[in-house]
Formats: C-alpha cells, structure tokens, sequence
C-alpha cells in the first residue's frame, strides 16, 4: 500500500502552471517536524504535487505558513539532464488537501466573492460561488451566519 498522510505549514505559496494537454498541476512543499526526546525537534520538507481542479484550488486558496493535512502517494521520477546526470525526485501526488489554519492568501478576494454573489454580479477570480460550494469554500459571510462560528480561524477549507 503507498499512502501518504502529511501534517506541516507550507513553505512557500503553490505554484501553479497549466500544461499544453489543459491540465493544471500545482506544486509546492510542506514542512513537518518530529519531535525527539528532550525538547529537540528537526524539521522534514516534503515536495507536493497536486493535479487538476484541485491544483487551481489549491493555487487560489493556500499560502505560505498555512498549516495543511496532505493526503496522497508516494511517487519517485528520474531523468537524465543535458550532461547525461541521472536525477531522482520523490514527490506526495496529493489526493486531497485539507487547511487546518485561518485564511491568509487572498482574504478579501474572497469576501469580495461573497459579496458580488449578494448583489448578482460575477466574481472575478475565476470561481464561482457554486463552485465555491462545491469545494467546500467558506466565505467570512457563512462564518457570521453561522451561530456555532467564532473566529475566521476556526474554519477549515476541505480541498478535494
């Protein structure tokens, strides 16, 4: 079985790119600590590769610092360079993407989402509020809604 779950903050925000097939592919790593015994810990980075609409999710709604849960596979690539060098990679191909922190990257694109949704007009980024819901978006206006809500930070956005 090759099962891969992964808890840490990303490193850096995803970058997403678009392939010639049409196909969207986002990268980006996460970094996990263990913990040893007396107070010492050592930090692990792990590369993340995630395909799809999943991928434009995850480029719109993660950022650097966010803590996520990854889960996916294990995947080792090689390739030889121009000088004949063998080069190995292993990635997580992410099946799903869960953020555990409050929203940080594009907060008030987001708002904003919810807002041209109230009066009717189109959202600019590219999702629309279905799909919003469909991915499991919670906007700040659900949050107020919500009686059982207390803060932007206890949401959770599920990526799958």
């Amino acid at each position: 079985m090759n099962k891969v779950l992964l808890t840490g903050r990303l490193t850096r925000d995803p970058e997403l790119r678009s392939l010639a097939s049409g196909s969207s592919v986002a990268t980006f790593a996460v970094a996990t600590n263990e913990f040893r015994g007396n107070g010492k810990e050592r930090a692990e980075y792990h590369n993340v590769v995630v395909w799809d609409r999943l991928a434009q999710v995850c480029g719109q709604y993660l950022g650097k610092g966010q803590q996520v849960a990854v889960e996916g596979r294990l995947q080792t690539r090689q390739w030889d360079d121009d000088r004949g060098t063998r080069h190995w990679k292993t990635e997580v191909v992410a099946s799903s993407v869960e953020m555990l922190s409050g929203r940080r990257k594009r907060d008030y694109e987001a708002d904003s989402i919810g807002a041209q949704a109230a009066d009717g007009s189109a959202p600019t980024d590219g999702i629309s509020p279905n799909e919003a819901a469909e991915v499991g978006v919670m906007t700040m206006a659900d949050a107020s809604s919500d009686a059982d809500s207390t803060a932007a930070e206890d949401e959770v956005l599920v990526l799958a």
